[in-house]
């Protein structure tokens, strides 16, 4: 079984059918069976709340619910240790004050929300699926990254 998460934006390009779900598919082939797709609980509050700040109306407020409902949500939760230290390596590693792991590169500082995506990618063992840069770093280090290029 293949495991992706999947960053806010890519949920986003999936409910408005934008043509990037194309790239997305031709990359990741999300929608056949053997794709196991998992969310951060912070990306769900993430696109809920983008949903609400863009007046998403009741067609793309239905499809993003289907899609949420279908998809395996990993909570943030103090009783997943694994997790709470993904979270932590990653945010000092990303800061280049991680003490057994050096940095070849300048700090850099990454969104809380996308430190618990990068964080669920790293203990699910999935890779992070983004058309952002924010994890470029992390790419080999801490998780697996498909970037699709717009």
């Amino acid at each position: 079984m293949r495991r992706f998460v999947l960053d806010t934006n890519i949920l986003v390009f999936y409910v408005r059918e934008h043509e990037v779900c194309r790239l997305v598919e031709e990359t990741c082939r999300l929608t056949e069976p053997d794709a196991f797709i998992i969310l951060s609980v912070a990306t769900q509050g993430e696109i809920l709340s983008f949903a609400e700040q863009q007046h998403w109306n009741e067609k793309k407020m239905t499809a993003l619910q289907r899609m949420l409902d279908a998809l395996f949500i990993v909570d943030i939760s103090g009783s997943d240790k694994k997790l709470l230290q993904a979270y932590a390596d990653i945010d000092a590693y990303s800061q280049g004050k991680l003490s057994r792991m050096s940095s070849p590169f300048s700090a850099r500082n990454m969104g809380k929300n996308d430190l618990w995506i990068a964080a669920t990618a790293h203990v699910t063992g999935a890779t992070l699926v983004t058309t952002d840069s924010d994890f470029d770093h992390l790419e080999d280090v801490f998780l697996k990254l498909a970037k699709i290029t717009l």
